[in-house]
């Protein structure tokens, strides 16, 4: 038996970024290699984009309707971002950390600071844009928006960013396995934090410990 027992139940893991930075990207390629982890699917009330699907990317739901799920208290965290509302859904959250799961939630800073408050002991990942060209011409490039909203997205981001020193890490996501490895390393790191560790046992070592203390005491 191992000497230290960990916590069952999972981590919870947030992730921020500016649009375009490449989250959502980051997040499923990490869950396609490393077991036990779970991708939170929040609902907005954003129109759908090209590219988007239904139930993986977001749960899409009128104004009306989020407001509604509001008032029911469905929410964890919600919060509005660029004229629409972002939200995440409460229970599967708590259900899937409760089984074990390490649980990935990709939201908006406004949104991962009320978890913060809620939920200190989660892990706070910032990912971060090579530079802001680089983050300007991802959002172009994606052609989901006109000019107005891609220059909106990108005044947000370049706000968003001063904010980073609210995070527990911070990657630049330039090269995506490089980023892959580097929050790789960071949820080891927090695995073996002691305040995430049950117990240290050793009852089951008594035995080996009581004889070599005999023989110590037979020697003098």
């Amino acid at each position: 038996m191992a000497l230290i027992k960990s916590k069952n139940k999972g981590n919870l893991i947030i992730i921020s970024g500016p649009s375009g930075v490449g989250k959502d990207t980051v997040v499923s390629e990490y869950i396609k290699t490393h077991q036990n982890c779970w991708y939170s699917v929040s609902t907005t009330s954003r129109p759908v984009r090209k590219g988007d699907v239904p139930g993986k990317s977001y749960n899409f739901v009128t104004k009306e309707e989020f407001e509604e799920l509001i008032s029911k208290n469905y929410f964890l965290e919600y919060a509005k971002y660029v004229g629409n509302y972002y939200g995440t859904p409460k229970k599967p959250i708590i259900d899937h950390l409760n089984k074990g799961f390490d649980v990935f939630l990709v939201i908006e800073i406004q949104g991962a600071m009320k978890i913060k408050d809620l939920m200190p002991e989660a892990v706070f990942i910032f990912l971060l844009p090579p530079n802001l060209k680089t983050l300007h011409n991802r959002l172009e490039k994606r052609g989901s928006e006109n000019k107005e909203k891609v220059l909106a997205r990108f005044r947000e981001a370049y706000r968003e960013i001063s904010e980073v020193t609210k995070y527990n890490y911070a990657i630049v996501n330039d090269e995506l396995e490089e980023t892959i490895k580097k929050m790789e390393a960071i949820l080891i790191s927090e695995k073996c934090r002691c305040d995430r560790i049950e117990e240290v046992s050793i009852s089951d070592e008594e035995d080996y410990i009581r004889s070599l203390l005999l023989d110590e005491e037979s020697v003098n």
